[in-house]
């Protein structure tokens, strides 16, 4: 049985990751996660990544796999994780968590790996590894203090407590709370996105991306590197065109 499906409509991809009962990351759901992302093709312009049923988007990696775990196959299975996950966080097109239920351990993790996150007001987050005398291992202690701070990150990270999704928006973990389908709420911000020039999007992620990692000075000769890119584009002709005509703009990605 398919644990991960990959549907796209109007240019905007959507992995769901249905396997019941709380969407567990075991080893299928990480291989097929790993094979839809790999598949993923120019022609898509936004990334949407959901959790099916109705318990969680994900609750975190599948311990019956730790039992057995030695230091060298324990290396080997985070590693594995964090290859998947910094696949999702390379992809050249936004990627939006929708997030609906619990979001813990390897699927906090996993919406961290996306670009922003949208939540449902029932929806509670956390790295709850210590409570089993680990730690988090697909990226949490790397991503969530680069997103939150250190402080808060190591907080979260040695207590192993949850976090209402109310709580989550205020120190940042995610961008948005809804009362409504976050599926749905993702969809509007994908639509929009997907309006823009595909090739500026991009190229705005790479900046932002890489300046993370750079000083301010080497990060503005980044962003000028990549603005001078586009300004030999078709898309940056089309855009200006149709800023003067009033009209909307037909980008072609070239």
């Amino acid at each position: 049985m398919v644990k991960v499906k990959y549907e796209v409509e109007n240019q905007i991809g959507t992995i769901t990751i249905d396997s019941p009962p709380v969407n567990a990351l075991e080893k299928q759901v990480l291989e097929e996660l790993s094979e839809i992302v790999n598949k993923i093709n120019e022609d898509v312009n936004v990334i949407i990544i959901t959790g099916g049923g109705n318990k969680a988007f994900v609750a975190g990696a599948d311990i019956k796999d730790f039992p057995n775990l030695t230091k060298e196959t324990g290396v080997e299975l985070v590693k594995k994780g964090q290859q998947i996950f910094q696949q999702i966080a390379d992809l050249e097109q936004p990627v939006i968590a929708a997030i609906d239920g619990f979001t813990l351990g390897g699927g906090l993790e996993l919406a961290l790996a996306c670009d922003f996150r949208i939540a449902t007001s029932r929806s509670q987050f956390g790295l709850p590894e210590v409570k089993l005398g680990i730690l988090p291992g697909y990226g949490g202690t790397q991503r969530l203090p680069r997103l939150i701070g250190s402080g808060k990150a190591k907080q979260l990270i040695f207590s192993g407590e949850f976090l209402s999704a109310e709580e989550a928006y205020k120190v940042g973990i995610i961008e948005e709370v809804t009362e409504e389908s976050a599926l749905n709420e993702a969809r509007k911000w994908a639509e929009k996105i997907s309006k823009r020039g595909p090739l500026a999007v991009r190229a705005a992620k790479k900046a932002v991306n890489e300046g993370l990692d750079q000083s301010l000075e080497e990060g503005l000769h980044t962003e000028a590197t990549y603005f001078g890119t586009l300004c030999e584009t078709e898309d940056k002709n089309e855009g200006v065109a149709a800023f003067f005509e009033k009209r909307e703009p037909n980008f072609t990605r070239k």
